[in-house]
């Protein structure tokens, strides 16, 4: 049935990622962080991609795997691009509020802002495994996910004041 509905293993595999990509951002779109205080918008962002990651273990291998691929099958999608514009217009407006009320400093870009913070919870979760080892901590006790969620925000947040 594969070869009926997408054609071959690798349109199915873009299709999956496309579902995955469009789930995470429809969720961050209702998060309406328009709606919030700025330094409250960028809190919640921060939760709820840990939080995403940390319910969807399944969406951080997909990625590694089409990052082992080198984007190969993204670079193929006519949806990704329009999937993630409302992202980046929905921080973009909460940097500039922040800019206008005084408590976030100007030129910060809003895809680098994002890069950043899905990658304290991404290189965290996906390597949780060698660092536990390598640091001789278990990485994902209740205690440590919650010290991880707060030294995040901090980071970004202190990143972000003015």
């Amino acid at each position: 049935m594969i070869y009926y509905y997408f054609g071959n293993k690798e349109a199915l595999f873009l299709a999956a990622l496309e579902s995955a990509y469009e789930q995470i951002r429809l969720a961050e779109q209702s998060l309406k962080l328009t709606d919030l205080a700025p330094a409250a918008g960028v809190r919640r962002l921060v939760r709820f991609t840990w939080e995403y990651y940390l319910a969807h273990p399944e969406f951080i291998t997909l990625l590694n795997s089409e990052n082992l691929h080198r984007a190969r099958h993204l670079k193929k999608s006519g949806a990704i691009r329009a999937l993630h514009s409302p992202l980046v217009a929905m921080l973009e407006d909460l940097l500039a509020r922040g800019q206008r009320a005084g408590v976030f400093r100007r030129g910060v870009d809003a895809v680098q802002l994002y890069v950043s913070i899905a990658a304290l919870g991404y290189f965290y979760l996906s390597n949780n495994h060698t660092l536990s080892t390598i640091f001789g901590r278990d990485l994902m006790r209740p205690q440590a996910l919650r010290q991880r969620l707060a030294h995040m925000t901090d980071i970004v947040l202190g990143y972000l004041s003015k």
